[in-house]
């Protein structure tokens, strides 16, 4: 690997303008083909084999002519204090209003609130529903001006006028803030760590390429591939991340050998060889994590994983022949002012040639500003006090995961929204008018075909429904055309994301023996709030069976890398630990509350039903990324005859300061998107902002080194019969440091590095 990765760096230095043009054609091949492709098609959320998509599914089927899914609003009207909404001017406002929604552009229906009787008891709130034909991100402009158009003349008599549902969502994703802030905070860290601007905005270009391309081809195959505008989301935060951090390390590497005097062309190489390995392996582990992600069975978390699996690759690609091409460039312009003086008028100018320069040997250690830096001396204290240092970082993140025991899985909806938008005051208004539990119906579909009396099983259907314990009102039963299949909504006393509400459905659904007897019918529990629980117990499911996968593959991943059994199973201990703690400081602030007004989050409640499959996938592949970055070199050490001691100080003294720029940028790039109005990337942002905090602070520079100074060289320990199994990788290129510089392949004769005992 590192003496295939070596000749690549070489070839990208020496051919610099080919590959610049190489990616330049690739970036403008793929806009090109962004701005000709077709608009992506909104086909709306499904999840195959849950009731509720069965039911949806049903619906489609048995009425023709209406997403059962589709665009909706709900219109509140609302009189002044005092009034009724059904007397004199305000009955006139609100059926001008209905009668304009109801011949607005793609609009199916509007109900009438005084002929539905969808009146409050106290007559003061009255709302109307408006069905269209089309999902909202399909929905014109036309459309929704009608809908604003029909609320401001209702307002304009007088009444106060809210809307919820999802016509007015017009979709898309972050709104360019919160990359914004990642970039410049990354910028700021870049420039803090490298202490020159030329090695500062390296990454941060080569990273924009990258997000680039992958966006631009996610654009181009959104509408073959049914992709919708999510999907780029995770996509945009991880490949702005780890483009950066790939980069980062290349660089860094780089760095490293020209201060050991190789000339450019080489120090480019064999930063390609070995940090350029610990790239490769490191991005498996991302794509391994967020492929991973269909074993879940959500079609659009696929999308999602498959997506952004790409954008790392991208990455990778970028990181491992961009980056050295680049370099070719200003082969001293990424270098410290100190070593740019140094070398002025001296060696290494233009970068046409390899060797050593000035024959310093690979044992010679970086600057001696460098030797004792932070790093060293935290790596030291660790090792002075691995006990402490291990038992303070396990109770600490422990006592963080304690709130996820009270973790509650739902799906956020008008009701996490700021107050100050429509959506979230028509939510208000109609739980004050109507009760918490108007706000999540459950849609009861019955199957009567092969009935004799059909209307008649259905009334019986609805009754015993409407007699279940928790069930207030029953609204009348709707026929298809066929007059085999009925649709009418239960309205539960709780609020959507309720406890109860929950184990009301499930009490339904374990009853539907009972409900159905006699009738000769069947039916089945839908809506929203029936979905979002659905949903949260597939995720419940397949959690287990998600992490077992990819855990276990990467657990092999990295006994290729480092050649040791007991390394990769602490790597998935210390993953474990920080992505509990992280789970738990999700729930502390979004569902416990506490400073959640910090972060804009107005209103609390359960956690997306998707952020446990989001964390456990995408903080694992990150979390393998800064221990392959961070335990490479101390192996690298350890193969090259340091003690294990010496191994962790050499390994921290090369990598701490790198590693933390390069999550210190990760979470900046996360948190950006913590400014989003959007609930679901809000909470995204911050759980992968404080889970890749905690892993990279805490268990990668405090828990890592402490285990490895209490295992000593049993660490390294590997069986035989399993080591003559394992191929033979070199991520630490034990191969470049046995070869004559310049050349691609080690000599034969020479002596190897120390084996690691296998007993």
């Amino acid at each position: 690997m590192a003496i295939f990765l070596h000749r690549v760096g070489r070839i990208a230095f020496r051919h610099r303008w080919y590959v610049v043009l190489v990616w330049a054609a690739v970036l403008a091949l793929a806009g090109f083909g962004a701005l000709s492709a077709p608009k992506a098609s909104d086909e709306g959320f499904s999840m195959p084999g849950i009731e509720s998509q069965k039911a949806f599914d049903l619906m489609e089927q048995r009425f023709p002519g209406t997403a059962a899914d589709g665009a909706s609003a709900r219109v509140v009207f609302v009189a002044p204090d005092g009034e009724r909404i059904d007397a004199g001017g305000n009955r006139r406002a609100v059926e001008a209003a209905v009668a304009s929604l109801a011949e607005g552009p793609q609009a199916v229906s509007a109900s009438d609130p005084f002929r539905a009787k969808a009146l409050s008891q106290d007559g003061r709130t009255a709302y109307a529903t408006v069905t269209y034909e089309a999902g909202p991100k399909d929905l014109t402009a036309a459309a929704r001006d009608r809908l604003k158009g029909a609320v401001e003349d209702a307002r304009g008599a007088g009444l106060t006028v809210e809307v919820g549902g999802k016509a007015l969502d017009e979709g898309g994703g972050p709104g360019g803030t919160a990359e914004a802030t990642g970039v410049a905070v990354a910028a700021l860290v870049l420039l803090v760590t490298f202490g020159s601007l030329a090695a500062a905005g390296l990454p941060l270009l080569t990273a924009l390429i990258g997000v680039g391309v992958s966006l631009a081809s996610i654009l181009t195959l959104a509408h073959a591939l049914h992709l919708s505008a999510t999907t780029s989301i995770l996509a945009m935060m991880l490949g702005l991340a780890v483009g950066i951090d790939y980069a980062l390390f290349v660089v860094s590497r780089y760095r490293e050998e020209r201060s050991r005097g190789h000339e450019p062309r080489e120090a480019a190489a064999v930063a390609a060889g070995t940090a350029g390995s610990a790239v490769v392996f490191a991005g498996l582990t991302v794509v391994i994590a967020l492929a991973g992600l269909s074993v879940v069975g959500i079609p659009m978390l696929t999308k999602m994983g498959l997506a952004a699996s790409g954008a790392v690759t991208v990455a990778v690609l970028i990181a491992l022949t961009l980056v050295p091409a680049l370099l070719g460039f200003w082969p001293n312009a990424v270098l410290t002012r100190r070593a740019r003086a140094g070398r002025a008028g001296g060696t290494g100018g233009t970068g046409g040639t390899g060797g050593t320069g000035g024959g310093r040997s690979a044992r010679d250690d970086a600057p001696k500003d460098a030797t004792e830096g932070w790093g060293t001396r935290w790596a030291r204290f660790v090792l002075r006090r691995p006990l402490p240092v291990l038992l303070l970082g396990v109770v600490g993140l422990g006592a963080l995961a304690l709130p996820m025991t009270d973790l509650r899985l739902g799906n956020p909806g008008d009701e996490a929204k700021p107050v100050s938008t429509t959506e979230r005051r028509a939510y208000d208004a109609l739980a004050e008018a109507f009760g918490p539990g108007f706000n999540g119906p459950l849609t009861i579909v019955v199957d009567a075909r092969g009935t004799k009396d059909a209307r008649d099983a259905v009334r019986t259907v609805a009754r015993r429904i409407g007699d279940t314990g928790g069930i207030v009102s029953v609204s009348p039963a709707r026929f298809n055309e066929a007059g085999d299949t009925a649709v009418f909504q239960a309205v539960p006393s709780t609020a959507p994301t309720d406890e109860r509400t929950k184990d009301l459905v499930t009490s339904i659904r374990e009853e539907r023996p009972e409900i159905v007897s006699g009738t000769g019918v069947t039916f089945a529990v839908t809506g929203t709030t029936a979905l979002d629980i659905d949903i949260a117990g597939k995720v419940q499911s397949a959690l287990v069976p998600y992490l077992t996968v990819v855990v276990g593959l990467a657990v092999v991943l990295l006994l290729l890398v480092f050649r040791s059994l007991l390394v990769p199973l602490k790597a998935a201990a210390g993953y474990l630990l920080s992505v509990l703690a992280s789970l738990g400081v999700v729930v502390l602030v979004f569902q416990q509350g506490h400073g959640a007004g910090l972060l804009g989050a107005e209103h609390t409640g359960p956690i997306m039903s998707l952020m446990p499959i989001f964390l456990v996938g995408i903080v694992f592949g990150l979390a393998m990324d800064y221990e392959v970055f961070l335990v490479s070199r101390m192996r690298e050490a350890y193969v090259r005859g340091r003690t294990p001691g010496e191994s962790v100080t050499e390994g921290f003294r090369h990598s701490a300061r790198v590693v933390a720029a390069a999550a210190l940028i990760m979470v900046a790039v996360f948190a950006g998107f913590v400014s989003e109005d959007d609930s679901m990337i809000k909470m995204i942002g911050f759980g992968l902002a404080s889970a890749v905090l905690l892993d990279a602070f805490v268990v990668r520079m405090a828990l890592v080194p402490a285990v490895l100074a209490l295992l000593g060289h049993r660490a390294w320990w590997l069986p035989a019969r399993l080591d003559r199994l394992l191929p033979r990788v070199d991520v630490e290129g034990e191969a470049l440091h046995r070869r004559p510089a310049g050349t691609d392949t080690p000599p034969s004769g020479t002596v190897a590095p120390r084996e690691v005992s296998r007993t």
